[in-house]
């Protein structure tokens, strides 16, 4: 598996085009001075010495150079090797709303990135622990399965938006028996949910669920993401409308979540725009009773970035070489 650590980067790839492009615009204006200037073959005849093809030679070589530059500077890494690990602490699924409403504004820049933000700075944090994510909106399914992969983990995070679930609504009981279901049968104990949504559930009963998962010896906590005033739910066309034509505000439900925390033997929290409710969440991990998990996970990743340096350098040097004038001496003549 190749990964780019500064992918970033790879953005400088479209200038490849530009160079190409603008060098064969170069060209043609020359050629129009030239023609402007006497008879085109005339003026060629001229220059016995000057090579039409070179520079395009020369060109190519350039746009090669510069795109193992560029992918040696987004630092591909390959996955040595994969490597057995045996570690001690929880597991923790994660169940994050990407209904519509997630779009809302009273975040910055809007609730569901904000959250996704939330969850890769615990990423962070975590270290022993087992994380898996699942998403939800009218049904749910598991985004990561339960893993220590962190560098997986931030990765997938990445492309989670409203569009992973084609199906509307908000089903935060089916999210949490997806959740329960994905716990490994190595965890007995040390097992969290973490539920991130506004709480505007349309589908079924989470506190039933929540309740069951209680019994089952699995902590639910719940993080409320919104306002109680609300916001309207801002789309490619402008704000979101009921089918009467009215703007269609989303609001913060805070007392269904602290029933579904209550049933799970959690606690609610209200995300603020700082400080998200992740942070005292980990902490209360912490306390739990570490339980022995065996993985296997990329020891480490191979750098690969001097081999492309190495001959970007190479064909810049070559680059160099040809010159713009025919040589003089052909070889076999």
């Amino acid at each position: 598996m190749i990964i780019f650590a500064q992918y970033k980067y790879l953005i400088l790839l479209l200038l490849i085009p530009v160079f190409l492009l603008g060098y064969a615009f170069v060209r043609a204006r020359r050629r129009a001075r030239i023609r402007a200037f006497g008879d085109e073959q005339l003026v060629e005849a001229l220059m016995p010495s000057w090579s039409s093809s070179k520079g395009w030679v020369r060109m190519i070589l350039f746009c090669l150079a510069f795109l193992f530059f560029v992918i040696g500077l987004a630092r591909p890494q390959i996955g040595a090797k994969l490597k057995e690990r045996t570690t001690r602490g929880a597991e923790v699924m994660i169940a994050l709303d990407v209904s519509n409403s997630m779009l809302a504004e009273d975040y910055s820049p809007n609730r569901l990135e904000r959250a996704k933000l939330a969850i890769s700075r615990i990423v962070d944090r975590l270290q022993d622990d087992r994380i898996g994510l699942v998403l939800f909106a009218g049904t749910s399914f598991v985004q990561l399965p339960i893993t220590t992969d962190y560098i997986s983990a931030k990765m997938f995070m990445n492309t989670i938006s409203t569009a992973s679930i084609p199906i509307q609504g908000t089903a935060i009981g089916d999210a949490l028996s997806t959740c329960i279901r994905s716990f490994s049968a190595q965890s007995e104990k040390s097992r969290v949910i973490i539920l991130i949504t506004d709480g505007e559930n349309h589908e079924d009963d989470p506190v039933e669920v929540a309740a069951q998962a209680a019994e089952m010896g699995i902590t639910v906590y719940t993080i409320g993401v919104g306002s109680a005033e609300g916001q309207p739910i801002p789309t490619a066309s402008g704000l979101l409308r009921d089918s009467n034509g009215e703007i269609v505000v989303t609001r913060l439900d805070e007392e269904i979540l602290r029933k579904v925390a209550e049933a799970g033997g959690g606690a609610y929290i209200h995300a603020g725009n700082d400080e998200f409710g992740l942070n005292p969440i980990i902490d209360n991990i912490r306390k739990l009773e570490d339980e022995e998990f065996s993985s296997v996970v990329f020891e480490e990743y191979d750098e690969q970035y001097m081999y492309f340096f190495a001959v970007a350098l190479l064909l810049f040097i070559v680059e160099m070489l040809p010159g713009s004038r025919k040589a003089r001496r052909r070889l076999f003549e």
